[in-house]
């Protein structure tokens, strides 16, 4: 999904969420659980709708101003280079598991809350 070091994704509600300008593109990898989105113009990557979940993942470069955004959780650094990492304060080989993505989110909105961000739905 990029031809750099890191993927960086931001969960946004999908209630919070809207495409303002442009029409995106389904593309990437296609399957069922997944939706990924793409600018038809240039083709960066833009979001991913999972399946069944109330958030989507939006690139964070994508912000207007990403200066206040700092990443919580890294995942699949088995694949990633031994260099390339991001001083989340979480770290996964893989994709944490379900069992141990409520308490991930829970881990979320107190590091959240402790920057004076608004805590996520539900958290």
């Amino acid at each position: 999904m990029s031809g750099s070091a890191f993927s960086l994704t931001l969960m946004v509600p999908k209630a919070g969420f809207a495409v303002t300008a442009g029409e995106p593109a389904l593309g990437g990898m296609r399957a069922p659980e997944l939706a990924h989105w793409f600018c038809p113009s240039c083709m960066s990557w833009v979001y991913t709708e999972p399946a069944g979940m109330d958030f989507v993942n939006v690139r964070a470069t994508l912000l207007d101003d990403a200066s206040w955004f700092a990443p919580f959780a890294e995942t699949f650094t088995s694949e990633g280079l031994a260099w390339a990492r991001t001083g989340a304060p979480k770290s996964y080989e893989r994709f944490p598991s379900m069992d141990e993505l409520g308490a991930l989110l829970g881990a979320h909105a107190e590091w959240a809350r402790a920057r004076g961000w608004p805590a996520p739905s539900g958290g």
